[in-house]
Formats: C-alpha cells, structure tokens, sequence
C-alpha cells in the first residue's frame, strides 16, 4: 500500500497522467532520470515508467537545420525541419531520441528586418517529432531565446556597423587626401586627419539608421530548443 501511494505521488508531482494499454497494463513510474542540462534552462527532469518514457517540460536541447534558411524567402505558415544528427540520452544512458530523428517547426510570425538596425526576428512553434521508422510524436516547444524568436546574433549586428564605419571612413581619408592635394601636397597628413573621422562617423551613423540583418541560417546550423510541455517517447532499444 505505501509503495502504490508513493508512485500515485509521484505521477501527481510530475503532471503525468496515468496511461493504460488495452491490455489494460497500468503505467508505473520506474525512476527520474536526466538530461545533459543546457545552461539556464529551467529542468533536466526525465521520467521513466514500464511504458515510456517522458522529457519533462522546461527541457533544453539544440536541434540542426536541415535546410538553409533565409527569412526573406519564408512566410508564415511554412514548416521548417530540424534534426539532430547524434542520439540524445540521459546522463544515466536511456536512449530518448535516436540519431536522424527529425523536428517539425511552423513558423508563426517573421518580423522583417526595420530601420535603426532592427534585425529580422523569425518566430517558430515545434509541433512534432519524426522518428527515423516514421512514426510521429506530437511536441509543443519553441527557441530558447530570450524573446523565444531567432535573429542575427551581436557578432553578425556589430560587423554590420564595422563595415560601414569602416567603408566610408576609407571614403572619407581618400576625400580629404583629395583635398588636401589641391592647395599643397605637403597637407596630405592634415586631410587624413579631417576625413577618417568625418567618414567613419557618417559610417557609423549610416549604419545605425539603415535597416538590420535578414536572418540567415545554414544547412547544419544548431539552435536550441525548449519544452513548453512534456514530450512523450516510446520505449526504444539502443
């Protein structure tokens, strides 16, 4: 009797509901097991019963593209497939999802790219799992991001406004050699330093006030995901 109270506690604890097969085999909580955590996420919790076994919510793993992906191609609507191209276990060894399994997105909303260097913002909703013998798993989870959408990140932002800073900078030093030729040849110097940083201002002012980046991703390229509800896996053999 305290053995089945303590399991019924258990199933509450995990916001796991109890399952029945038709030959009607009750589920049983075996163990809680756990995922390699992702830094920050909110859970590593995995349950394991007779019949399943479940990644909880707040779970974080990375996923791949399968594709390349360009925000300006995409609309909403369309699907997107991710993959992961290695097993992903618990730290005690339980196969969860094996290798080639496949990860369907639909994007909900893309934010086209604005001035003042706003970047585009893609956001996506993974509805499902197809595992490498076809069968589908329902799954609700989103990027792990901090407005849950996927943008440039501030390396790709920062070389943006580098390479406008820098380009008319070089404009600005050939103009005020120009200049400087004009009356004296001897004033090459004073030219350069008037017109590198007239250049490199209007660089970098050019490069705040123009529109961001279009999100781009490659074939192969990881992002991360995150649980918004349990993920419920069938027993697999390694």
């Amino acid at each position: 009797m305290k053995k089945q109270i303590l399991i019924l506690l258990g199933l509450l604890i995990l916001q796991i509901p109890s399952f029945a097969t038709d030959n009607n085999v009750t589920e049983n909580v075996i163990s809680e097991q756990h995922m390699f955590q992702m830094k920050n996420a909110p859970s590593d919790k995995v349950c394991i019963t007779n019949l399943r076994n479940i990644i909880l919510k707040g779970n974080v793993f990375a996923v791949e593209f399968n594709q390349k992906f360009w925000s300006e191609e995409q609309k909403a609507g369309n699907n997107v497939n991710f993959c992961v191209p290695e097993a992903i276990y618990t730290q005690e060894g339980t196969l969860l999802i094996p290798a080639g399994s496949r990860f369907v997105a639909t994007i909900i909303k893309i934010e086209k790219q604005r001035i003042f260097n706003k970047n585009a913002r893609v956001y996506l909703k993974f509805n499902c799992l197809v595992l490498p013998d076809n069968k589908v798993i329902a799954m609700s989870a989103k990027p792990f991001t901090k407005d849950s959408s996927l943008k440039e990140g501030p390396w790709m932002t920062a070389g943006k406004l580098t390479g406008a800073t820098l380009g008319l900078g070089i404009v600005g030093a050939g103009a005020g050699v120009g200049f400087a030729f004009i009356p004296n040849p001897a004033k090459i110097g004073a030219g350069l330093a008037a017109g590198i940083p007239i250049g490199c201002t209007v660089g970098l002012i050019t490069g705040l006030v123009t529109p961001g980046l279009k999100y781009h991703a490659k074939a192969g390229e990881e992002i991360k995901i995150i649980l918004c509800d349990n993920l419920y896996l069938p027993k697999l053999c390694k």
